[in-house]
């Protein structure tokens, strides 16, 4: 073993500590369902209000989480009395409800994937940094403290050069879930697929080289897909995503002087572990979690970020976001998978 002989200590604040903002919640669905109740339990952040189509579910949705407001549109929610819309719409409807937050003037947190393709992310880039606004995706994992820790280390070099890493994630679903409907985008990719391409991207960059394989579902959409990468230096990188059952969804990051294996689902919190060819290891624990235990972190950060005049945030710049999409988009023109209101070629 080299280097050091400890790992870095998280330096993600208590969220609490966040300055309150007034947020806005475009779709009443089961995302904003868990984000609001992580908000509203381990921040200072106010959910304001709640807009659907169905002013029946944004009013239900407020009467369970007490927010005073609930509106039947998207279009009364972005012009309400809120700083901040969280974009909780389902994935195809991410595009056009972040423009319609930011043209009203308000920050956008957009649940992941930011757009369904890289046209789409680089939209809502271009439209925030010309209104002068705050813009991210909600890739929580990013913003976990165990994903702050694993920052640390990567930028420390203690695992020596990156060579490899190892992503997957499975999920099974109920046949009634939005996944298997080719009209709302559906398919593991964007629901799934977007955790390891994310974590690959951001820990490699973008790749040079992409061979994807793909399987269809009786439904119309993507069941399966893997893809294999190079990057510049001899680097690499193996996915996969599925919608037939569940998997390990467990991450592994190589290099020369040590590898990092996070433990599964390594997008949420929990443990992780550095290993190192002497038979060393150093471990992170945290108790394991889920949405409620870790949504209010990128909150958190969010609010912190626009409290301090800052566009951006560093734990998912929009860049990345951009990144993850276009490989998102590569796998995509190998497969033949094509979204609503796209053709091939044109992403």
């Amino acid at each position: 073993m080299t280097g050091n002989s400890s790992l870095p200590v998280s330096r993600v604040p208590d969220s609490r500590t966040a300055p309150p903002l007034r947020w806005g919640i475009m779709g009443p669905g089961w995302i904003a369902e868990r984000f609001t109740e992580s908000v509203q339990a381990h921040t200072s952040q106010i959910i304001a209000a709640i807009g659907s189509r169905s002013l029946d579910r944004s009013e239900a949705f407020a009467g369970r989480h007490g927010i005073t407001a609930a509106f039947g549109s998207y279009e009364e929610l972005a012009a309400a009395d809120v700083d901040i819309v969280y974009v909780a719409t389902p994935h195809n409807f991410h595009y056009e409800a972040a423009l319609m937050a930011l043209d009203a003037g308000k920050h956008v947190l957009v649940e992941k994937p930011i757009g369904i393709n890289r046209a789409q992310a680089a939209g809502i880039a271009s439209r925030a940094a010309d209104a002068g606004l705050f813009a991210a995706e909600a890739m929580w994992t990013f913003f976990l403290p165990k994903f702050d820790v694993i920052r640390q280390v990567l930028d420390s070099g203690m695992l020596g050069d990156l060579t490899t890493v190892f992503a997957e994630y499975g999920e099974h679903f109920d046949p009634s879930h939005r996944i298997f409907d080719p009209a709302l985008a559906g398919g593991p990719l964007l629901d799934l697929g977007t955790y390891p391409l994310s974590l690959i991207t951001s820990v490699l960059g973008e790749p040079d080289r992409l061979l994807a394989l793909g399987e269809p579902h009786e439904s119309g959409v993507n069941a399966q897909l893997s893809a294999v990468m190079s990057f510049a230096g001899g680097r690499q990188a193996m996915m996969n995503t599925q919608l037939h059952n569940f998997t390990p969804t467990s991450a592994t990051i190589v290099g020369t002087e040590a590898s990092l294996s996070i433990d599964g689902p390594f997008n949420m919190p929990g443990n992780f572990s550095v290993h190192f060819p002497d038979g060393t290891r150093l471990a992170y624990e945290e108790p394991a979690g889920a949405h409620f235990e870790g949504l209010h972190f990128e909150a958190a950060a969010v609010a912190s970020a626009i409290a301090a005049g800052r566009l951006e945030v560093p734990q998912r710049p929009l860049a990345e976001s951009i990144r993850t999409m276009a490989v998102a988009d590569a796998v995509r023109n190998q497969l033949g998978i094509v979204f609503p209101g796209e053709a091939i070629g044109s992403r």
